[in-house]
């Protein structure tokens, strides 16, 4: 698959370690080949059963690779940089512009902010990277008390993400441990990103649904 030929790039390994480590520098949850790998198949699982082409579904795990490596160079508009940077991967294994084009788009975009969502392989990477919440990308817990983002990362004990061909439904499944942080608070810092995944999730002529302990939420 074209996803082993990234992992297999010194200089995509490279970028992608460079870039969590920056990000655990600046107290971020974990960024690196775990979140990514998740965010690839994920991104792929969608598209495939959807019916989109494989290829695709293929570009579509490429650019969940490299979709942070932009964060190397600073968290302000990583997305821009993360698009630049993998152009130059990309490039050097001598992929087809086409190809190379597309993947720069879905990276671009991928952050809801940015308000458009150019192509299926952009919708299944967006909806991929903000449906990955769940403990293990957190680094430590002795600052779950006094992080936002770490408490509601910690709570949350179960996460899957599935899809439903026949529905045509994506469907995130969250299983939070209200002990450690409410629910309205997964809300305080996910709304937005929740919004652009039903956005996302109607440009693959689909809905995005979100069920927390069992509580279809939206």
């Amino acid at each position: 698959m074209l996803v082993d030929r990234v992992l297999a790039n010194d200089r995509a390994a490279l970028y992608i370690e460079l870039a969590d480590e920056y990000l655990r520098q600046l107290g971020y949850t974990e960024h690196g080949l775990r979140h990514v790998k998740i965010v690839a198949g994920s991104a792929y699982h969608i598209l495939k059963k959807l019916a989109f082409d494989d290829r695709y579904a293929e570009l579509a795990a490429m650019a969940g690779l490299l979709h942070d490596v932009g964060n190397m160079l600073g968290r302000q508009e990583h997305q821009r940089m993360g698009a630049i940077l993998a152009k130059e991967i990309l490039e050097e294994m001598d992929y087809p512009l086409g190809d190379i084009g597309t993947v720069m788009m879905a990276i671009m975009t991928h952050d809801e902010s940015e308000g458009i969502i150019p192509s299926p392989v952009s919708a299944a990477l967006l909806i991929s990277d903000k449906s990955d919440v769940h403990r293990s990308r957190v680094r430590s817990k002795s600052d779950i008390k006094g992080d936002i983002h770490d408490r509601v990362n910690y709570a949350v004990a179960e996460s899957d993400l599935s899809v439903d061909p026949a529905g045509r439904t994506i469907n995130l499944n969250l299983v939070i441990d209200t002990r450690i942080s409410q629910v309205i608070e997964y809300f305080e810092i996910f709304l937005s990103r929740m919004k652009g995944c039903r956005e996302a999730a109607r440009t693959l002529d689909a809905e995005f649904r979100l069920f927390i302990n069992d509580t279809r939420m939206a």
